[in-house]
């Protein structure tokens, strides 16, 4: 059978595919390369007109993945989607949904473990680079710890949750509240490890 075989070649021309079928018209140059990336994750260039953003998530991200901060991600299959060699300074991928603490917490609170292990990460938000790209009550826990005026800033939120419960609300939420941290998101039900996992890819990789 006749296919393409080199692995550059099949991102080239998946790549270039994007570009031919995707009008990037309205959105800033600095988020093409992610975006492209994100609808490489999916082979949906329809994605793009449900995207919203506020100020320059990739450039934030960026200055922060060089400064050495950690990631924090909800999900393992988040960690697992992530390139480590792409990170500048090997920085630290942080999952506590598995922590011995998360499950006592969610259980104590009466809430998902997904919610529960965000309460872990409060020691390591201090400008880090968040993706969430699997649970909505993770996002609305962010919110939630992002709403008292105590809690430190990450640099920017990359959020993907998915699904038909809480997932369309949870970024609609991002969307409307006043955090002033730049958020990059995906309206709508769709989401998930892969848009996560390409986001911060992309990033890593210097906005390619």
């Amino acid at each position: 059978m006749d296919y393409l075989k080199e692995p550059d070649a099949i991102y080239q021309a998946s790549f270039a595919a994007i570009a031919a079928s995707t009008d990037f018209d309205s959105v800033p140059p600095v988020l093409h390369p992610i975006i492209t990336r994100l609808i490489h994750s999916c082979g949906m260039p329809e994605i793009l007109e449900n995207l919203a953003w506020s100020d320059d998530p990739v450039t934030a991200a960026q200055n922060a993945l060089t400064s050495g901060a950690a990631v924090l991600v909800d999900a393992t299959m988040v960690a697992a989607g992530i390139t480590e060699r792409y990170l500048p300074k090997g920085n630290r991928i942080v999952c506590t949904l598995n922590d011995s603490d998360t499950r006592k917490r969610a259980e104590r609170k009466k809430t998902t473990r997904s919610a529960a292990a965000v309460d872990l990460w409060i020691p390591h938000l201090d400008g880090a680079v968040i993706a969430i790209g699997n649970a909505p009550t993770a996002l609305f826990r962010l919110l939630e710890l992002l709403n008292q005026s105590e809690t430190r800033r990450p640099a920017a939120i990359f959020a993907f949750p998915v699904g038909f419960v809480g997932a369309t609300e949870s970024k609609d939420a991002l969307i409307n509240a006043d955090l002033g941290i730049p958020y990059l998101t995906l309206k709508g039900r769709q989401g998930g490890s892969a848009f996560a996992a390409a986001a911060i890819n992309s990033i890593a990789l210097g906005g390619q």
